[in-house]
């Protein structure tokens, strides 16, 4: 563990690598088996074993600590208030990164993992895709090549989601996205029936709205988490992870006439990979340097990965 200081000479995280990080698991049980891992693993997700013991367990082992400390002061608080049965408050972690960086991978393992905690918490996954306005107001905005930056999401129904599980509603409806069809699906809904635990995942959770004037309240999407989790790695590499994805969905999931992607699957590898570069420089590359990036020192533990996939370092904020 070292305590690298920032730019500025200080740093408000502690560093680990990835031994250190694996040390720390301590008895945490392992309850998942390379069955189950290998329906977990993303398209170009390649996770070991070896890394759900040495990074996964170890993070399931603080957010236990975190859950079990934010639910004493969330009963400490309803006291103080003087209601004693002050309701289910599901405890609900943020997960930020760019597109191709294996969120959705990384958030899958690890609901699995923290559901199979003594007790069986119940805990939910919703990715905030199902958000993003549907692909007729993005093209009437003008906003299609802009699909995945903040102004292409319906921030005020994601937060009106999210205010509404803070308060422990029962059945709240989140749109359900098609990565197939490209576009949100009308007809679909995630049911989320106040949860132990709740995993948001998307590009942008992390991203403060602009600071209102004369200190009026403007909520951000963060407000809504008790912890945040950023997927970190250099830009060059998650390009090489992007337009790796790229062909292999050509040659699976863009064959399906219904993709909204097929017009890519009769291209060469030659003619796919100059289209994917094309779309990773001109809305990726932006959306992660603008929009995503910026959000990571916002974030309570930063899980940086190397070429192979790997996570090889933790920066685990102080408290």
């Amino acid at each position: 563990m070292s305590d690298m200081p920032g730019e500025n000479g200080f740093s408000p995280y502690l560093h680990f690598n990835r031994r250190e990080w694996a040390e720390l698991r301590n008895d945490m049980p392992l309850t998942l088996d390379e069955g189950e891992l290998e329906q977990l693993r993303g398209l170009n997700e390649p996770v070991s074993m070896d890394e759900v013991i040495q990074v996964y367990l170890p993070v399931s082992r603080l957010l236990s600590l975190y859950v079990e400390a934010t639910q004493g002061l969330y009963q400490a608080t309803s006291e103080f208030l003087g209601n004693r049965d002050g309701g289910k408050t599901p405890f609900i972690i943020g997960m930020a990164g760019s597109v191709a960086v294996g969120k959705s991978t990384f958030a899958r393992i690890l609901r699995v993992l923290l559901s199979r905690w003594p007790g069986h918490p119940k805990v939910d996954l919703v990715p905030t895709d199902g958000f993003l306005r549907p692909n007729a107001e993005l093209e009437a905005r003008s906003l299609m090549d802009s699909k995945g930056f903040p102004a292409s999401f319906n921030r005020k129904k994601l937060l009106r989601f999210l205010s509404d599980i803070k308060a422990g509603k029962r059945k709240v409806e989140a749109p359900v996205y098609s990565h197939v069809e490209y576009d949100v699906l009308p007809d679909r809904k995630i049911i989320i029936d106040r949860p132990d635990i709740l995993i948001i995942e998307g590009l942008n959770v992390l991203r403060p709205h602009k600071l209102p004037k004369h200190g009026r309240a403007v909520p951000y999407v963060s407000d809504f988490f008790d912890f945040s989790i950023y997927i970190d790695a250099d830009e060059n590499i998650i390009r090489t992870w992007y337009i790796e994805r790229f062909l292999k969905l050509r040659r699976t999931a863009f064959r399906d006439p219904a993709s909204y992607f097929h017009k890519y699957s009769p291209l060469s590898d030659e003619e796919t990979e100059t289209i994917a570069d094309s779309i990773w420089n001109r809305i990726n590359l932006v959306n992660l340097r603008k929009n995503i990036l910026p959000t990571r020192q916002r974030a309570d533990l930063i899980l940086r990965k190397g070429p192979d996939h790997g996570i090889e370092s933790v920066s685990l904020r102080k408290l």
